[in-house]
């Protein structure tokens, strides 16, 4: 049976304490601030509140159908036809049980996908609605790689992708693409993408050493590397994890087998490990991601689900680290009958 990505994101939490950092989807949980943390002209009513795509029943099991959608902050669903649903294989045939990459920039105002006519990969701009090409063979999948297999990620401002391939051997690298200029840097392949600074400034990757130990590593934008360091285990092992705009400040939740989670802080600079906080969650909440906002604030982002399994709300609140006492600032219910979707900074 197809597991739905709804699905998969319940039992994510369980298993976060035995899947080290490396072992992590890019896209699982990354991106920094999204649209109930972020300011501008973005967070109006044209930003993209989450994108998805319908589910359709194929005899005991769920597919895609139908054209990807996004909802708006104002409640309005604007369809994005011409973004493909059923990815390619490297053989060039089409899997109909899975859905096509998709992402959404932290503030909602641009989105990234596979256009149908040419299979390349694309941004467009929400408000305007107009679409552009990424540069060069950054719009093309490589050759002898599923489409699935590449995960793209927008910056908080949508002006910069991260494309980061699954090749099993990591000798393609992570393409940081500008889009403004078109210039492209260059990140070791073997590396794990975890995800934006809220200023969008710096990248953090997870690297799985010969030791069997993860270190992280702070980039900017140009490929050039700062802060390094093998991570400690209460790090590596947990997530989900995200970097303040300082570029050695690690947030990292503490999920354990039972009791409640925890957070903690992490500096690249010093290795050092803050005490850990309990967070205020209920027992039907689903911690699902981490940012912090550039104004220095942590926001948990967390799902509740009904009995039968099925996601039904996204709630956001801001983190005291003081007490782990929560703060909502956005909440809002997830429609029925949908097979995958993303929220901003995803």
């Amino acid at each position: 049976m197809k597991r739905t990505r709804t699905l998969t994101l319940l039992s994510m939490a369980a298993m976060a304490t035995a899947t080290t950092l490396a072992a992590v989807p890019a896209e699982a949980f990354t991106g920094a601030a999204s649209a109930a943390t972020s300011s501008g002209a973005a967070t109006k009513g044209k930003a993209v509140r989450y994108a998805w795509v319908a589910s359709c029943d194929k005899g005991d099991f769920a597919v895609p159908c139908g054209p990807w959608a996004l909802t708006l902050r104002d409640g309005k669903t604007v369809r994005v036809p011409e973004a493909t649903v059923y990815p390619r294989k490297a053989n060039g045939k089409v899997d109909k049980e899975s859905s096509a990459p998709f992402a959404v920039s932290g503030d909602g105002s641009r989105v990234v996908y596979f256009r149908k006519s040419d299979r390349k990969l694309v941004w467009k701009d929400v408000p305007s609605g107009r679409s552009h090409s990424l540069p060069g063979a950054a719009a093309k999948t490589p050759k002898g790689l599923d489409m699935s297999a590449v995960a793209a990620t927008l910056s908080p401002d949508g002006d910069i992708v991260v494309v980061d391939y699954g090749d099993a051997a990591g000798r393609l690298p992570t393409l940081v693409v500008h889009l403004a200029s078109g210039e492209i840097a260059r990140l070791p392949g073997s590396d794990t993408f975890q995800g934006f600074s809220p200023d969008g400034r710096h990248l953090l990757v997870s690297h799985a050493t010969e030791d069997n130990t993860t270190e992280l590593t702070v980039y900017d934008t140009d490929g050039e590397a700062g802060e390094s360091r093998e991570v400690p285990q209460v790090v590596s092992n947990n997530s989900p994890i995200a970097l303040a705009d300082d570029g050695v400040t690690v947030a990292v939740v503490i999920v354990p087998t039972s009791g409640e989670p925890r957070l903690r802080q992490y500096d690249l600079s010093t290795d050092a490990v803050s005490p850990a906080v309990g967070l205020d969650l209920s027992s039907r909440d689903t911690l699902y991601r981490l940012d912090w906002d550039t104004a220095g604030k942590l926001t948990i982002w967390r799902l509740l689900s009904d009995d039968e399994g099925s996601i039904k709300r996204a709630t956001a609140s801001t983190v005291d680290p003081s007490n782990g006492h929560l703060k909502k600032i956005d909440s809002f219910a997830v429609r029925g009958g949908i097979y995958t979707w993303w929220l901003p900074g995803e």
